[in-house]
C-alpha cells in the first residue's frame, strides 16, 4: 500500500531531501520551504528514518481538508480510528503549527485535537491515552493554513538529527542534519580531505565519517513508528541487517579537526569514540592560523561553522580576526573550497575574499549564510 508523507528539513536543504528519496524510490516527490512531500510503502518510510541525512522528521498524513472553525478540526480529528493507529498504553503529545491560519488560539486548537484523539478512544473502548509532554511515544502534529489542514502522525518520534550517540556538546552546536547537508552543499565525497578548523563538539567531522563509512545515521536511535500497531518488526530487523551490511571497515578517512578550545577537542572526541569513529578522524588543539595544511593527493575542502559574538563586544573581536583567517587561507590554502556558515554577513567582506556562493540556511533560528570561498591564489582579492 501506499501513503502520503512530508520529510520537514532546515530550509535551504529541499534539493538534497528530495535527492534523497529520489534514491530510496519514493513517489510523488514535491518540494516545498521547509521540507519534501512523498508517497510510498511502509518501508519506505522506514528507510527514510534509517537513511536520510538531512530530513528532521517524516510525517504520516492521517488527514486533510478544508475547516472554518475549531469545531470543524475537532469533528475531523474525531472521525479518525485512532485505536487502529495505536494502543491505549501509549502516551500521546499534541501539537499545532500555523501559517495565516485565522483561529484565535493554536494552543486551544492543540488542546481540542488532544480531546478528539482522547473522546474516540473513550467511545470504542471507556479508557484514553495519558499525555507525555516530554517523552510521549505517539506524537501527533496538526499544521494549518488560512482554510486547509493536514493532521500526521510522527512516525520519527526524537528529530531525526539526533542521531543517538552525541553525549555531549559546546555552546551553540549545528544540528547534525544541517551538518550533513552542507558536506552536500559542499561536492565533498569520500575520497576528498576534509578539515573543519574550528570543530567544536566535531558535528561536520562526524557526519563525514559516517558518510565515508557508508552508516546509516538511523541505526543507533529508536523511532516514533515502533509504537504503532501496524509496525512491521520483521522488515524492520531485515532492513536494518541490510544497513548494518553495507557499513565499510573504519579506516582513516582524510577527515581532520581542529579547535583553539581544548575542551571542544576533548568533547569532539569523546562523541567520535562514541560513534565509533574516532579512527576516521585526525584531531589536534590549534589556533586556525597555525594549522599546517594536510598535504593529500586529490580535492580538498575546508568546511566550518565559526563563532559568532553573543556579547557586547564580541562582534568587534570577531571583525577583527577575519582579515587574520584570510590571510591564513590566502597563504596556505590556495586550491582549496573553503566554505563558512555564519549569521555574520559582514564576513566576506571584512575578510576581503569574494564569496562565488551564498547559501541562506537556517542554523536553528538562527538566519544564516552558507560562504563558498574558492582558494585559487592571487583571485579573490576585491
Amino acid at each position: 500500500m501506499k501513503f502520503d508523507y512530508f520529510a520537514s528539513c532546515p530550509r535551504g536543504l529541499e534539493k538534497i531531501l528530495s535527492d534523497e528519496l529520489k534514491v530510496l524510490k519514493a513517489l510523488s516527490i514535491s518540494e516545498v520551504d521547509g521540507g519534501v512531500s512523498f508517497s510510498g510503502s511502509l518501508e519506505t518510510m522506514y528507510r527514510a528514518n534509517l537513511e536520510s541525512r538531512v530530513a528532521t522528521r517524516i510525517l504520516f498524513r492521517l488527514e486533510k481538508g478544508v475547516y472554518e472553525n475549531e469545531e470543524d478540526l475537532y469533528k475531523s480529528a474525531l472521525a479518525i480510528k485512532w485505536t487502529n493507529l495505536f494502543d491505549v498504553s501509549k502516551s500521546i503529545k499534541l501539537s499545532t503549527t500555523g501559517v495565516k491560519c485565522p483561529l484565535k488560539s493554536i494552543d486551544f486548537m492543540t488542546l481540542r485535537i488532544k480531546d478528539a484523539v482522547c473522546d474516540h478512544f473513550r467511545s470504542i473502548i471507556d479508557r484514553r491515552p495519558d499525555v507525555d509532554i516530554r517523552e510521549p511515544d505517539v506524537r501527533i502534529h496538526l499544521y494549518l493554513q488560512e482554510n486547509e489542514y493536514q493532521l500526521y502522525l510522527d512516525t520519527s518520534g526524537k528529530a531525526l538529527y539526533q542521531r543517538g550517540f552525541r553525549k555531549s556538546s559546546v555552546v551553540a552546536p549545528i544540528r547534525e542534519n544541517l551538518a550533513a547537508g552542507i558536506l552536500g552543499l559542499s561536492g565533498w565525497v569520500p575520497g576528498d580531505t576534509l578539515l573543519d578548523p574550528m570543530c567544536g563538539s566535531g558535528t561536520f567531522l562526524i557526519e563525514a565519517a559516517m558518510i565515508a563509512q557508508n552508516q546509516a545515521p538511523g541505526l543507533k536511535r529508536s523511532f516514533g513508528f515502533e509504537h504503532w500497531k501496524n509496525f512491521d518488526s520483521n522488515l524492520f530487523s531485515k532492513l536494518k541487517a541490510e544497513y548494518k551490511s553495507k557499513i565499510k571497515p573504519i579506516n582513516f578517512a582524510k577527515i581532520y579537526g581542529s579547535d583553539i578550545d581544548l575542551r571542544s577537542i576533548r568533547v569532539a572526541k569523546s562523541n567520535l569514540q562514541e560513534a565509533g569513529l574516532a579512527e576516521a578522524v585526525q584531531l589536534t588543539c590549534k589556533n586556525f592560523t597555525e594549522i599546517d595544511p594536510p598535504i593529500n593527493e586529490g580535492k580538498s575542502v575546508l568546511i566550518t561553522n565559526p563563532p559568532y559574538g553573543e556579547r557586547i563586544g564580541e562582534d568587534n573581536e570577531l571583525g577583527a580576526n577575519y582579515p587574520i583567517w584570510a590571510t591564513t587561507l590566502k597563504q596556505k590554502f590556495a586550491g582549496w573550497r573553503t566554505y563558512f556558515l555564519t549569521n555574520d554577513l559582514r564576513m566576506p567582506k571584512l575578510m576581503r575574499l569574494a564569496p562565488s556562493k551564498k547559501t541562506p540556511l537556517y542554523n536553528g533560528a538562527l538566519d544564516c549564510r552558507l560562504f563558498e570561498i574558492i582558494m585559487v591564489e592571487g583571485s579573490n582579492r576585491k
